[in-house]
């Protein structure tokens, strides 16, 4: 699959223990039309492969032979810092949603989705949006906002104040809708949404919508 100026196919890096769903994969995504430049097997390989191919997409396994994804994902980027990593892995629990999160993770797949819906997510993440199983989102910002509730004096300083709308925004950037959805949703133009979305990514000096999301989970918004 091509790049979004039509010129070359996207490189996507592989890991997972299990050679047969490894290659399965990697056999869905060639037919789809990406390239899958590289494969790896645990967090070592996947750190040395991702600095000798750097891939725009890693799709990432949690469990691995001598570490989690959360390592491999942490490992892939400090030598691959453009890349972005979308997590697939047979596990929905709540604390490998949020380790792979903080650890770097541009969003968070189980096994039991569709190849349709992997596929999708791919494109997604190398877009820049964020691509969470539905249910999985909203299990990370319960956590964040059960630690929301830790006494005052161990919370971080105060934060930019966003407008009502702009945090409104913000919860409906964090649940995954693109702008052309939350503009459907409030009754706002794509420009609209667009504006508002870039005016909290300056007050909250944000490079992205990834990051963005991850300020979204991380302050408990829903």
């Amino acid at each position: 699959m091509a790049d979004e100026k039509g010129e070359n196919p996207v490189t996507v890096m592989v890991v997972d223990d299990h050679p047969m769903w490894r290659d399965g994969v990697s056999r869905d995504l060639e037919a789809a039309g990406f390239t899958v430049s590289a494969t790896a097997e645990g967090v070592e390989s996947a750190r040395r492969r991702a600095a000798a191919v750097q891939p725009a997409v890693v799709l990432m396994d949690m469990n691995l032979p001598d570490g989690n994804g959360a390592d491999a994902t942490t490992a892939v980027l400090e030598v691959s810092p453009k890349s972005k990593v979308l997590v697939l892995s047979a596990s929905a629990e709540r604390d490998d949603v949020l380790d792979a999160v903080k650890a770097g993770a541009s969003g968070y797949l189980v096994k039991s989705a569709s190849v349709a819906e992997l596929l999708e997510a791919v494109r997604a993440t190398f877009d820049g949006q964020a691509v969470f199983t539905p249910g999985l989102a909203g299990l990370v910002l319960g956590e964040y906002r059960r630690m929301s509730t830790a006494p005052a004096d161990d919370r971080a300083p105060e934060l930019p104040r966003l407008t009502d709308r702009e945090t409104e925004v913000l919860r409906l950037v964090a649940k995954g809708l693109s702008a052309k959805q939350i503009a459907t949703r409030l009754s706002l133009s794509h420009r609209t949404v667009e504006n508002h979305v870039q005016a909290t990514l300056r007050k909250l000096q944000l490079a992205n919508r990834v990051e963005l999301t991850r300020y979204a989970i991380e302050q408990g918004l829903e």
